[in-house]
């Protein structure tokens, strides 16, 4: 049986696992046994247990319980603790999703032990270096063996950058017998590249019916019937600079203001720590006092799908967020200079607005006035995780 460690650590790897752990509960249970390894990246319940409890994902088999902290503390003491399990465990293979350092954690502590990588969300770039997050995808991305995007965009990034589009097979001697099954079993020198749509997508099939008519009440209010922005703010290049908070908030006033209509902003941890601090004064006290912008604790998963669903519009400066708008045919201004998900803007589906107000409130407009809006199938079939599971067991000899 091939063993395969997980490593999640924040709320759209928690999604992103529920997806492939379903189907190897359904279809491959008796071929892959999958443990799954929290760093404790997100700690707080609604970003993390809540998830778990909704999504029917196994409970981890280990937490790191890492919390918060400096870049290289956090991503230093997972490693150490995750190196430790997979000396304990010894498994096939690694799976590790998207681009957090709970991500790069387990990329590096895996392959500096030989053991293969398998990255989902893999090939995804904004070129821009200066995010953390693309510093991980690429770090990731190079050190794998198994990489799976999610889009199109993305396996023409992986081929840019030198991964072979048509991987051949290196055996080494004596394994004639693999070769004879057919089996291509490839290495961190020898990658394999895979175009198979999102895990993300398959979910929101999933999931989506459930939340189609569960209620979400602030205030004794039913927002799902309610005219309404949702919005949400939670990358440190927004939440730790005072002059891109303040920037955002203002735009979110103006926007309530001036378009009479509500906002929804769940409070992701780190915003929620930051808020008062690094809010401008008299903006903070604006933001408090206007009756139209509702702020809540963050929120389970199901819930952020009613809220989703039920949007006029989403403002986010969230990858999985952006996807989300899509999938539920809603319109989104992402709050930040640029995008992983590039399909959403040259589709006509997002603009990019960054923290600028006058970008912000004209995209609002502009996207509002919108009524030619199409929605081709940019993110697969719904079938990704199947997909991925199949390749992964049809490989259990790359892992030997």
């Amino acid at each position: 049986m091939l063993k395969i460690l997980t490593v999640i650590g924040a709320r759209p790897q928690i999604i992103k696992a529920a997806a492939i752990s379903r189907v190897i509960t359904i279809a491959y249970g008796e071929r892959i046994n999958e443990k799954i390894i929290h760093t404790g990246q997100h700690y707080d319940k609604n970003m993390s247990k809540v998830f778990f409890e909704e999504m029917n994902l196994p409970s981890p088999a280990y937490n790191l319980k890492v919390g918060s902290g400096s870049h290289g503390a956090q991503t230093a003491a997972m490693i150490k603790g995750l190196e430790e399990i997979m000396l304990k465990e010894k498994p096939s293979g690694v799976i590790v999703y998207g681009d957090t350092n709970s991500t790069l954690a387990g990329a590096i502590a895996a392959s500096k032990m030989h053991i293969p990588v398998i990255h989902i969300e893999a090939g995804l770039r904004s070129f821009n270096k200066e995010m953390p997050e693309e510093i991980n995808r690429v770090l990731c991305d190079h050190v794998s063996t198994l990489l799976f995007t999610p889009t199109e965009a993305g396996y023409c990034n992986l081929i840019a950058e030198g991964f072979k589009e048509n991987t051949s097979a290196t055996l080494s001697a004596g394994a004639s017998d693999a070769l004879s099954a057919g089996v291509k079993p490839y290495t961190i020198n020898n990658p394999k590249i895979y175009h198979c749509g999102d895990v993300m997508y398959d979910n929101c099939l999933y999931f989506g019916k459930r939340a189609e008519n569960r209620p979400f009440m602030i205030n004794g209010t039913d927002v799902t019937d309610s005219n309404y922005v949702l919005v949400t703010i939670h990358r440190d290049s927004n939440t730790d600079d005072p002059k891109r908070l303040s920037a955002l908030f203002k735009s979110i006033i103006a926007i309530s203001d001036d378009f009479n209509i509500s906002v929804v902003l769940p409070l992701h941890p780190r915003t929620a720590n930051l808020f008062k601090q690094n809010l401008d004064p008299g903006v903070y006290r604006d933001v408090k006092s206007n009756e139209h912008i509702k702020i809540i604790p963050a929120v389970s998963f199901l819930d952020m799908y009613t809220l989703e669903k039920g949007a006029k519009l989403i403002m986010t400066d969230s990858g999985g967020v952006q996807k989300e708008s899509f999938f539920f045919r809603k319109p989104c201004i992402i709050l930040r200079p640029e995008t992983e998900w590039v399909e959403l803007v040259e589709n006509g589906n997002a603009i990019l607005a960054d923290a600028n107000i006058e970008k912000i409130t004209s995209a609002f407009s502009e996207l509002t006035a919108k009524t030619n809006f199409t929605y081709p199938a940019l993110f697969g079939d719904g079938k990704s995780a199947f997909f991925i599971c199949e390749t992964v067991e049809g490989c259990n000899c790359y892992f030997c």
